[in-house]
């Protein structure tokens, strides 16, 4: 477990804001290759690049006492002369304690801190599952969720309509 609080001393002083990372895992994972096998003879005569798009999504729960799961969606869909070769999702999720923050601050910590926590391992899912699929790796490029976080705010207090955390 981490423990981090505000002001950079330990745990247990009274009404000091604490966030703690209390567990991460995959809540839900899945790979399709809808075109296998022929899309692998198609890899070696295609005449355009593979098309890749990335969607993310999040979502955060309370669960009481402070404690929030926070769930990082990743869906990754290749697409081959219009024929999709793979497609893979991973749900990461964390278990995340917070307590003692501003609603603004423990928002800017859901909407960003955590997710930007729970990516890396996302990201590992991901590369794992395209390998395994026997498809050539796929690394994700790193994500700012800090600043999808910040234009996130920037529109809904704009009036404008929050967008969704698509790539």
């Amino acid at each position: 477990m981490v423990d981090i609080t505000a002001n950079g001393q330990g745990a247990g002083q009274a009404n000091q804001p604490q966030l703690m990372l209390q567990k991460i895992y995959v809540k839900d994972v899945s790979f399709e290759a809808p075109n296998a096998p022929q899309i692998f003879q198609e890899i070696g005569e295609i005449t355009e690049a593979p098309q890749v798009q990335l969607n993310l999504s999040q979502r955060a729960t309370g669960l009481g006492s402070d404690l929030y799961e926070v769930v990082l969606t990743l869906t990754l869909t290749c697409t081959i002369n219009e024929r999709t070769a793979y497609l893979a999702e991973v749900q990461q999720a964390g278990l995340f304690g917070i307590a003692g923050f501003t609603e603004a601050d423990q928002a800017g910590i859901i909407g960003s801190y955590c997710p930007n926590l729970l990516f890396p391992y996302a990201r590992q899912v991901i590369s794992s599952l395209v390998q395994e699929g026997g498809f050539p790796p796929f690394l994700l490029q790193p994500i700012n969720f800090e600043a999808l976080y910040a234009e996130q705010q920037r529109r809904m207090g704009s009036g404008g309509e929050a967008p969704t955390l698509n790539s």
